[in-house]
């Protein structure tokens, strides 16, 4: 009975995540780690976790995102690239670092999201689209954010509309795609330093599927600025978990 709970759970769970993956370009790992943690996980299995289910949202809404017209391969290979090489780092990095080294750059990384996203501009002017520059950011926030359990694209957004001039919906389905390629490579980085919960990763990736389908339907039809009030409200949530867990250590 124990194991059917678990099994409905993380499928609900996975589900949640997915529609709020799809809807904002993210991986999930923003979301499963705070909750995964709020729930009594260490911090390190929900990152393991977390990379799993980020497998399985990033490549289905990239798939959908391509499908509907809204994702250019062409302009999201760069920096997509540059995360899969930072994010081969990712099991170094959680094998050596603390936890509460990783709990507060986590909560850091949501604070300058919040920041960064709330005061820029739902159209810029211009847009910088380096693509030596491009590769760089992705490989710095592959490295980081991976090993935090978030895939990059909750701190890849942000720069891309609020440093780089991208409008939102691009920068969106561009951070999927960053997703796929930061997660693989987390994943086998983190598989080779025995960090990953298979069994609640698979569960949470199938039920991310579902949502994830729902969550790209919903981002395509729904306004820049909703878009954009409803993640920040994402961030600040995802941040006073983090905040709650560390002043309780």
């Amino acid at each position: 009975m124990e194991i059917f709970i678990d099994i409905v759970g993380f499928l609900v769970f996975g589900t949640v995540v997915g529609i709020i993956s799809g809807f904002f370009g993210i991986g999930g790992g923003s979301v499963v780690v705070p909750s995964m943690i709020f729930l009594g996980y260490d911090i390190k299995t929900a990152v393991g976790v977390s990379v799993v289910q980020m497998l399985f949202s990033s490549i289905f809404g990239s798939y959908l995102n391509y499908k509907a017209g809204k994702l250019r391969i062409n302009e999201g290979i760069f920096i997509s690239f540059g995360g899969f090489v930072g994010a081969i780092f990712s099991g170094f990095i959680v094998s050596n670092v603390s936890e509460i080294v990783l709990e507060i750059f986590l909560s850091f990384v949501l604070f300058v999201s919040i920041l960064k996203f709330f005061f820029a501009p739902e159209k810029a002017k211009k847009e910088i689209n380096s693509k030596p520059l491009l590769f760089l950011v992705g490989l710095f926030i592959g490295a980081f954010a991976v090993s935090t359990g978030v895939g990059g694209a909750v701190f890849l957004t942000p720069i891309l509309v609020g440093f780089m001039g991208f409008d939102i919906k691009k920068a969106i389905s561009m951070g999927l795609f960053f997703v796929v390629f930061s997660s693989i490579s987390g994943f086998v980085s983190m598989s080779l330093n025995n960090l990953i919960n298979f069994k609640y990763g698979v569960m949470l990736g199938f039920g991310s599927l579902l949502g994830v389908y729902f969550g790209i339907k919903l981002s395509h039809k729904s306004s820049k600025k909703l878009q954009k009030n409803l993640l920040l409200a994402l961030y600040t949530l995802m941040l006073l978990f983090m905040i709650k867990k560390i002043f309780v250590l």
